[in-house]
Protein backbone atom coordinates (compact mmCIF):
# COMPACT_ATOMS: atom_id res chain seq x y z
CA UNK A 1 0.00 0.00 0.00
CA UNK A 2 2.77 2.40 0.94
CA UNK A 3 5.04 1.31 -2.15
CA UNK A 4 2.44 2.23 -4.45
CA UNK A 5 0.88 5.69 -3.07
CA UNK A 6 4.18 6.52 -2.83
CA UNK A 7 4.99 5.84 -6.87
CA UNK A 8 1.69 8.06 -7.35
CA UNK A 9 2.39 11.14 -4.91
CA UNK A 10 5.99 11.06 -6.55
CA UNK A 11 4.35 10.97 -9.86
CA UNK A 12 2.42 13.71 -9.12
CA UNK A 13 4.83 15.73 -7.58
CA UNK A 14 6.47 15.31 -11.63
CA UNK A 15 9.09 12.70 -10.63
CA UNK A 16 9.66 9.30 -13.25
CA UNK A 17 8.95 6.10 -10.88
CA UNK A 18 9.02 2.82 -11.28
CA UNK A 19 8.12 0.15 -9.29
CA UNK A 20 9.60 -3.49 -8.40
CA UNK A 21 7.47 -6.13 -6.75
CA UNK A 22 8.72 -9.40 -6.30
CA UNK A 23 5.33 -11.19 -6.39
CA UNK A 24 4.21 -12.37 -9.80
CA UNK A 25 0.62 -11.33 -9.31
CA UNK A 26 -1.27 -9.13 -6.75
CA UNK A 27 -4.07 -11.65 -5.18
CA UNK A 28 -7.21 -10.69 -3.57
CA UNK A 29 -5.85 -11.85 0.34
CA UNK A 30 -8.92 -12.55 2.34
CA UNK A 31 -8.39 -8.79 4.86
CA UNK A 32 -10.08 -6.05 5.56
CA UNK A 33 -8.52 -2.66 6.39
CA UNK A 34 -9.66 0.82 7.92
CA UNK A 35 -8.93 3.76 6.19
CA UNK A 36 -9.05 6.49 8.47
CA UNK A 37 -9.61 10.22 7.88
CA UNK A 38 -5.45 10.36 7.60
CA UNK A 39 -5.08 8.39 5.07
CA UNK A 40 -7.75 9.37 3.36
CA UNK A 41 -6.67 13.10 2.85
CA UNK A 42 -3.44 11.44 1.05
CA UNK A 43 -5.64 8.83 -1.02
CA UNK A 44 -8.43 11.93 -2.08
CA UNK A 45 -5.35 13.89 -3.32
CA UNK A 46 -4.55 11.39 -5.12
CA UNK A 47 -7.61 10.75 -6.97
CA UNK A 48 -9.35 7.65 -5.23
CA UNK A 49 -11.84 8.38 -2.94
CA UNK A 50 -14.60 8.43 -4.82
CA UNK A 51 -13.90 4.59 -6.56
CA UNK A 52 -13.55 3.68 -2.69
CA UNK A 53 -16.54 5.59 -1.33
CA UNK A 54 -18.26 3.57 -4.06
CA UNK A 55 -17.71 0.06 -2.96
CA UNK A 56 -16.93 1.03 1.00
CA UNK A 57 -18.11 0.51 4.12
CA UNK A 58 -18.53 3.73 6.15
CA UNK A 59 -18.83 3.23 9.75
CA UNK A 60 -20.98 5.25 11.87
CA UNK A 61 -18.40 5.31 14.78
CA UNK A 62 -15.29 3.79 16.48
CA UNK A 63 -17.20 1.36 19.13
CA UNK A 64 -16.22 0.03 22.22
CA UNK A 65 -17.17 -2.49 24.19
CA UNK A 66 -16.68 -5.08 27.07
CA UNK A 67 -15.91 -8.51 26.22
CA UNK A 68 -18.48 -9.90 28.39
CA UNK A 69 -21.64 -7.48 28.85
CA UNK A 70 -21.41 -5.48 26.03
CA UNK A 71 -21.33 -2.50 28.11
CA UNK A 72 -20.20 0.87 26.53
CA UNK A 73 -16.64 1.62 26.96
CA UNK A 74 -15.83 4.54 24.47
CA UNK A 75 -17.73 5.28 20.81
CA UNK A 76 -16.49 7.61 18.48
CA UNK A 77 -18.96 8.78 16.21
CA UNK A 78 -16.99 9.23 12.89
CA UNK A 79 -18.77 11.75 10.30
CA UNK A 80 -16.83 13.23 7.38
CA UNK A 81 -16.81 16.74 8.68
CA UNK A 82 -15.09 15.69 12.16
CA UNK A 83 -11.99 15.27 10.74
CA UNK A 84 -12.57 16.55 7.24
CA UNK A 85 -12.55 13.08 5.45
CA UNK A 86 -14.67 10.32 5.93
CA UNK A 87 -13.54 6.91 7.56
CA UNK A 88 -13.98 3.80 5.11
CA UNK A 89 -13.44 -0.14 5.59
CA UNK A 90 -12.76 -2.12 2.56
CA UNK A 91 -11.43 -5.46 1.76
CA UNK A 92 -7.48 -4.60 1.21
CA UNK A 93 -7.81 -5.83 -2.71
CA UNK A 94 -9.88 -2.67 -3.41
CA UNK A 95 -7.86 -0.07 -1.90
CA UNK A 96 -5.08 -2.18 -3.44
CA UNK A 97 -7.26 -1.93 -7.03
CA UNK A 98 -7.73 1.52 -6.96
CA UNK A 99 -4.10 2.38 -6.07
CA UNK A 100 -2.88 0.73 -9.45
CA UNK A 101 -5.26 2.25 -11.40
CA UNK A 102 -3.85 6.00 -11.04
CA UNK A 103 -0.45 3.97 -11.98
CA UNK A 104 0.53 3.31 -15.78
CA UNK A 105 0.36 -0.43 -16.04
CA UNK A 106 3.83 -0.41 -17.89
CA UNK A 107 5.65 0.99 -14.65
CA UNK A 108 4.88 -1.76 -13.07
CA UNK A 109 7.47 -4.57 -13.11
CA UNK A 110 6.87 -8.05 -11.17
CA UNK A 111 8.73 -10.69 -10.56
CA UNK A 112 11.33 -8.46 -8.89
CA UNK A 113 13.18 -10.07 -5.56
CA UNK A 114 15.93 -7.57 -4.99
CA UNK A 115 18.73 -9.39 -3.97
CA UNK A 116 21.53 -6.42 -3.96
CA UNK A 117 21.40 -2.33 -4.33
CA UNK A 118 24.71 -0.25 -4.30
CA UNK A 119 25.06 3.67 -4.68
CA UNK A 120 27.41 6.15 -5.32
CA UNK A 121 27.05 9.69 -5.46
CA UNK A 122 24.62 10.32 -8.49
CA UNK A 123 22.79 6.88 -8.65
CA UNK A 124 21.63 3.94 -7.34
CA UNK A 125 21.60 0.30 -8.76
CA UNK A 126 18.99 -2.28 -8.47
CA UNK A 127 19.96 -5.93 -8.59
CA UNK A 128 16.90 -8.46 -8.91
CA UNK A 129 17.25 -12.18 -8.45
CA UNK A 130 16.12 -12.92 -12.02
CA UNK A 131 19.71 -11.48 -13.67
CA UNK A 132 18.31 -8.18 -14.56
CA UNK A 133 18.97 -4.92 -12.46
CA UNK A 134 17.92 -0.93 -12.79
CA UNK A 135 19.45 2.16 -12.26
CA UNK A 136 17.74 5.40 -10.80
CA UNK A 137 18.42 8.90 -9.16
CA UNK A 138 17.17 7.12 -5.83
CA UNK A 139 15.28 4.19 -4.56
CA UNK A 140 12.31 4.30 -1.95
CA UNK A 141 12.11 0.46 0.25
CA UNK A 142 8.81 0.00 0.43
CA UNK A 143 8.86 -3.67 0.91
CA UNK A 144 7.45 -4.47 4.24
CA UNK A 145 8.21 -5.70 7.56
CA UNK A 146 10.66 -8.33 6.06
CA UNK A 147 12.21 -5.36 4.57
CA UNK A 148 15.88 -6.05 2.18
CA UNK A 149 16.30 -2.92 1.82
CA UNK A 150 16.24 -2.05 5.26
CA UNK A 151 18.70 -4.83 6.32
CA UNK A 152 21.27 -3.73 3.40
CA UNK A 153 21.45 0.25 4.08
CA UNK A 154 20.82 -0.22 7.79
CA UNK A 155 21.85 -3.69 9.05
CA UNK A 156 19.79 -6.81 9.89
CA UNK A 157 17.34 -6.53 12.96
CA UNK A 158 15.65 -9.50 14.74
CA UNK A 159 11.79 -8.88 15.50
CA UNK A 160 10.47 -8.79 19.01
CA UNK A 161 7.74 -11.51 19.54
CA UNK A 162 5.84 -10.58 22.79
CA UNK A 163 3.56 -13.94 22.48
CA UNK A 164 0.22 -12.73 20.25
CA UNK A 165 -1.22 -14.16 17.25
CA UNK A 166 -4.15 -12.83 15.69
CA UNK A 167 -6.95 -14.37 13.94
CA UNK A 168 -8.87 -12.93 10.92
CA UNK A 169 -11.30 -13.76 8.29
CA UNK A 170 -13.03 -12.55 5.58
CA UNK A 171 -16.64 -14.27 4.62
CA UNK A 172 -20.10 -13.99 3.37
CA UNK A 173 -22.37 -11.80 5.68
CA UNK A 174 -25.36 -13.91 4.57
CA UNK A 175 -23.68 -16.70 6.75
CA UNK A 176 -24.76 -15.13 9.45
CA UNK A 177 -28.10 -16.08 9.15
CA UNK A 178 -30.08 -12.87 9.90
CA UNK A 179 -27.24 -10.93 12.62
CA UNK A 180 -26.26 -7.64 11.83
CA UNK A 181 -23.00 -6.73 13.43
CA UNK A 182 -24.33 -3.15 13.75
CA UNK A 183 -23.54 -0.25 12.03
CA UNK A 184 -19.87 0.81 13.49
CA UNK A 185 -16.82 -1.02 13.32
CA UNK A 186 -16.68 -2.94 17.04
CA UNK A 187 -13.68 -4.05 18.99
CA UNK A 188 -14.65 -6.20 22.09
CA UNK A 189 -11.95 -5.61 25.00
CA UNK A 190 -11.35 -8.64 26.80
CA UNK A 191 -9.04 -8.85 29.65
CA UNK A 192 -5.70 -10.36 27.57
CA UNK A 193 -7.74 -10.56 24.23
CA UNK A 194 -9.78 -8.63 21.72
CA UNK A 195 -11.66 -8.66 18.37
CA UNK A 196 -12.71 -6.17 15.91
CA UNK A 197 -15.54 -6.69 13.38
CA UNK A 198 -17.09 -4.36 10.62
CA UNK A 199 -18.40 -4.55 7.19
CA UNK A 200 -16.00 -4.25 4.05
CA UNK A 201 -18.67 -3.60 1.66
CA UNK A 202 -21.38 -0.94 1.11
CA UNK A 203 -24.09 -3.00 1.01
CA UNK A 204 -22.46 -5.12 3.76
CA UNK A 205 -22.07 -8.62 2.06
CA UNK A 206 -18.78 -9.23 3.48
CA UNK A 207 -17.60 -9.18 7.04
CA UNK A 208 -13.99 -9.29 8.81
CA UNK A 209 -12.65 -10.17 11.81
CA UNK A 210 -9.15 -9.60 13.38
CA UNK A 211 -8.13 -10.82 16.65
CA UNK A 212 -5.52 -10.92 19.35
CA UNK A 213 -5.01 -13.45 22.22
CA UNK A 214 -2.21 -15.00 23.49
CA UNK A 215 0.07 -17.82 22.39
CA UNK A 216 2.51 -19.99 24.39
CA UNK A 217 6.32 -19.27 23.30
CA UNK A 218 6.28 -23.16 22.45
CA UNK A 219 3.64 -22.57 19.77
CA UNK A 220 4.63 -19.63 18.24
CA UNK A 221 3.20 -18.91 14.38
CA UNK A 222 5.32 -17.55 12.04
CA UNK A 223 4.79 -14.03 10.79
CA UNK A 224 3.06 -15.12 7.90
CA UNK A 225 -0.32 -13.63 6.17
CA UNK A 226 -0.84 -17.25 4.46
CA UNK A 227 -0.77 -19.48 7.19
CA UNK A 228 -4.57 -21.39 7.81
CA UNK A 229 -5.66 -20.70 11.75
CA UNK A 230 -8.19 -23.76 13.20
CA UNK A 231 -11.47 -21.81 13.41
CA UNK A 232 -12.58 -24.35 16.48
CA UNK A 233 -9.05 -23.03 18.58
CA UNK A 234 -10.90 -19.06 17.93
CA UNK A 235 -13.62 -19.89 19.06
CA UNK A 236 -13.08 -21.73 21.90
CA UNK A 237 -10.60 -18.68 22.66
CA UNK A 238 -13.91 -16.30 22.54
CA UNK A 239 -15.99 -18.98 24.17
CA UNK A 240 -16.84 -16.81 27.15
CA UNK A 241 -17.28 -13.31 25.24
CA UNK A 242 -20.36 -11.42 24.27
CA UNK A 243 -23.07 -13.17 22.43
CA UNK A 244 -22.52 -10.75 19.28
CA UNK A 245 -19.34 -11.85 18.96
CA UNK A 246 -19.95 -15.63 19.27
CA UNK A 247 -22.49 -15.27 16.63
CA UNK A 248 -19.51 -13.88 14.08
CA UNK A 249 -17.37 -16.82 14.94
CA UNK A 250 -19.58 -19.52 14.80
CA UNK A 251 -20.85 -18.47 11.19
CA UNK A 252 -17.13 -18.22 10.35
CA UNK A 253 -16.32 -20.93 7.91
CA UNK A 254 -12.17 -20.94 8.38
CA UNK A 255 -9.74 -18.36 8.97
CA UNK A 256 -5.89 -17.21 8.71
CA UNK A 257 -3.27 -16.83 11.56
CA UNK A 258 -0.26 -14.89 11.65
CA UNK A 259 2.11 -13.89 14.77
CA UNK A 260 2.02 -10.15 15.54
CA UNK A 261 5.52 -9.00 15.71
CA UNK A 262 7.20 -5.75 16.97
CA UNK A 263 10.43 -4.21 16.11
CA UNK A 264 12.19 -0.90 18.11
CA UNK A 265 12.31 2.35 15.92
CA UNK A 266 14.91 2.53 13.55
CA UNK A 267 18.16 5.16 14.62
CA UNK A 268 17.84 6.07 10.90
CA UNK A 269 15.85 5.12 7.80
CA UNK A 270 17.53 6.39 5.08
CA UNK A 271 21.51 5.67 3.67
CA UNK A 272 22.49 7.90 0.88
CA UNK A 273 20.06 7.71 -1.94
CA UNK A 274 17.86 4.99 -0.50
CA UNK A 275 15.07 5.70 1.99
CA UNK A 276 12.81 3.91 3.78
CA UNK A 277 8.76 3.91 3.98
CA UNK A 278 6.11 2.40 5.82
CA UNK A 279 6.45 -0.86 7.41
CA UNK A 280 10.02 -1.36 6.41
CA UNK A 281 10.92 1.28 8.54
CA UNK A 282 7.97 1.96 11.54
CA UNK A 283 6.38 -1.58 11.85
CA UNK A 284 3.67 -1.09 14.39
CA UNK A 285 0.70 -3.41 15.80
CA UNK A 286 -2.16 -3.56 14.07
CA UNK A 287 -4.38 -2.21 17.68
CA UNK A 288 -4.73 1.25 16.05
CA UNK A 289 -5.06 0.46 12.68
CA UNK A 290 -2.41 2.93 11.52
CA UNK A 291 0.08 0.32 9.89
CA UNK A 292 -1.23 1.00 6.03
CA UNK A 293 -2.18 4.63 7.46
CA UNK A 294 1.45 5.90 8.42
CA UNK A 295 2.78 4.43 5.12
CA UNK A 296 0.41 6.69 2.96
CA UNK A 297 0.92 9.58 5.33
CA UNK A 298 4.66 8.69 4.73
CA UNK A 299 4.22 8.68 0.68
CA UNK A 300 2.25 12.20 0.89
CA UNK A 301 5.25 13.29 2.88
CA UNK A 302 8.33 12.21 0.88
CA UNK A 303 6.92 13.80 -2.05
CA UNK A 304 6.54 17.46 -0.53
CA UNK A 305 10.26 16.97 0.79
CA UNK A 306 12.01 15.63 -2.79
CA UNK A 307 9.23 18.16 -5.07
CA UNK A 308 10.32 20.94 -2.33
CA UNK A 309 14.14 20.55 -3.53
CA UNK A 310 13.31 19.87 -7.19
CA UNK A 311 15.46 16.34 -6.98
CA UNK A 312 18.55 18.42 -6.43
CA UNK A 313 19.05 17.70 -3.21
CA UNK A 314 17.92 13.81 -2.47
CA UNK A 315 20.31 13.05 0.25
CA UNK A 316 18.61 16.49 2.49
CA UNK A 317 15.28 16.06 1.07
CA UNK A 318 15.23 12.10 3.00
CA UNK A 319 16.46 14.16 6.39
CA UNK A 320 13.60 16.33 6.16
CA UNK A 321 11.06 13.75 5.55
CA UNK A 322 12.23 11.56 8.56
CA UNK A 323 12.62 14.46 10.92
CA UNK A 324 9.16 15.13 10.83
CA UNK A 325 8.06 11.37 10.26
CA UNK A 326 9.68 9.53 13.24
CA UNK A 327 8.35 11.64 16.01
CA UNK A 328 5.10 11.04 14.80
CA UNK A 329 5.11 7.49 13.61
CA UNK A 330 7.42 6.40 17.38
CA UNK A 331 4.17 7.88 19.20
CA UNK A 332 1.92 5.77 17.29
CA UNK A 333 4.48 2.38 17.45
CA UNK A 334 4.42 3.07 21.83
CA UNK A 335 0.36 3.59 21.43
CA UNK A 336 -0.16 0.84 19.55
CA UNK A 337 2.16 -1.82 21.53
CA UNK A 338 0.51 -1.18 24.57
CA UNK A 339 -3.17 -1.49 22.88
CA UNK A 340 -4.97 1.18 24.95
CA UNK A 341 -6.07 3.24 22.49
CA UNK A 342 -9.79 4.57 22.39
CA UNK A 343 -10.16 1.33 25.43
CA UNK A 344 -11.94 4.14 27.62
CA UNK A 345 -11.67 7.82 28.44
CA UNK A 346 -11.82 10.60 26.54
CA UNK A 347 -8.16 11.43 25.38
CA UNK A 348 -7.70 13.61 21.94
CA UNK A 349 -7.82 11.62 18.56
CA UNK A 350 -7.45 14.65 16.23
CA UNK A 351 -3.33 14.45 16.75
CA UNK A 352 -4.16 11.43 15.08
CA UNK A 353 -7.45 11.20 12.62
CA UNK A 354 -6.66 15.46 11.89
CA UNK A 355 -3.25 15.27 10.05
CA UNK A 356 -2.87 16.18 7.15
CA UNK A 357 0.44 15.39 5.39
CA UNK A 358 -0.35 17.33 2.71
CA UNK A 359 -0.76 20.77 4.93
CA UNK A 360 1.16 20.03 8.14
CA UNK A 361 4.37 22.32 8.54
CA UNK A 362 7.35 20.37 7.37
CA UNK A 363 11.12 20.69 9.34
CA UNK A 364 13.43 23.83 8.07
CA UNK A 365 15.35 22.44 4.79
CA UNK A 366 18.29 22.01 6.65
CA UNK A 367 17.34 19.65 9.82
CA UNK A 368 19.80 17.19 10.06
CA UNK A 369 19.52 14.00 12.23
CA UNK A 370 21.14 13.86 15.96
Amino acid sequence: MGGLTAAATLRQAGFAVQVYEQASHFARVGAGIQIMPNAMKVLRRIGIHQRLGRVAFQPYSHLNREWDTGALLRELPMPEDLFGAPYLCVHRAELHDALLSVLPPEIIHRNKKLTGLEQNSSEVTLRFADGSSARAGAAVGADGVHSAVREMIIGADQPIHKGRIAYRAVFPAALLNGFDAGPSRTKWWGPDRHIVIYYITCHRSEIYFVTSVPEPAEWLTPESWSAKGDVRELREAYSGFHPDVRAVLAACPDCHKWAILEREPLDRWSGGRVVLLGDACHPMTPYMAQGAGTAIEDAAVLARCLQETEGEDIEGAFRRYEAHRKRRTSRIQAISSANTWMRGGDEDTSWLYGYDAWSVPLPPVETRIA
